[in-house]
């Protein structure tokens, strides 16, 4: 294990302002130098020394659209990473004074994005269900899924779309991700990204702009709650 690459990456995450920047392509978006110097506060040619030092990592990649060049998180590795880091600085609370734990901003709470899937009091609930229904489980740090899996994303509409076969009894194909607001596990890995990529698809739920932030749409209110059940969905609303 080379140390001197893990102090680098270290180092590199550790800077403030590409902190920032690290954190706002962190629901899988890709944006430009500009864009991300406003998110990290600093101007444009140091955001692009910046981010030239976090490609050159490992921790971006970089594509030429026209006169752009748009950055993105190198993968969900990448995002894994930013998460966890997440999750140890929200337990850091200064001594005699109240946790809050996660975001503040109420929309974040209840629903986000975590790169490719869904996390926030949604994503928790969504991870109860296919628990309950006995469609995956979790051990550790990894995730199953079963051969009831495909049965429960029937009832949300997946089988309808030809989306649900994914290989069962795979553990590459589900994880349990540590929810930093909820302090409980969502669901990530390919399951996770599928139940994602379906509820924007069907429009039930709709990115918010410059924002992680998802909001559920009155038809996803619907679709959500009667594949969720009423008490696990009062947990979300």
């Amino acid at each position: 294990m080379n140390t001197n690459q893990i102090a680098r990456i270290a180092q590199l995450v550790g800077e403030p302002a590409r902190t920032a920047m690290l954190l706002e392509l962190l629901d899988g978006r890709s944006l430009t130098a500009n864009e991300l110097a406003r998110a990290g506060g600093i101007t444009a040619p140091t955001a692009s020394r910046h981010l030239a030092l976090l490609v050159d990592a490992g921790l971006l990649q970089v594509s030429q659209a026209g006169r752009h060049r748009y950055h993105r998180l190198a993968s969900a590795e990448v995002a894994q990473l930013l998460e966890s880091i997440m999750q140890v600085a929200a337990r850091q609370a200064e001594p005699k004074r109240a946790v809050i734990a996660g975001p503040r901003d109420q929309a974040m709470r209840r629903a986000r994005t975590c790169y490719d899937h869904l996390a926030g009091r949604l994503g928790v609930a969504i991870a109860e269900r296919l628990l309950d229904d006995g469609a995956i489980a979790f051990d550790g740090e990894a995730g199953v899924v079963t051969e009831r899996c495909a049965a429960s994303l029937s009832r949300l509409g997946l089988e309808d779309d030809g989306e649900a076969n994914l290989p069962r009894s795979r553990t590459a194909h589900c994880r349990p991700c540590l929810d930093w607001s909820e302090r409980r596990f969502h669901v990530a890995g390919p399951l996770g990204t599928l139940i994602c990529g379906h509820c924007l698809q069907r429009g039930w739920l709709v990115r918010r702009a410059n924002s992680r932030a998802l909001e559920i749409t009155p038809s996803g209110v619907v679709a959500l709650r009667d594949w969720l059940g009423h008490d696990t969905w009062a947990k979300v609303a």
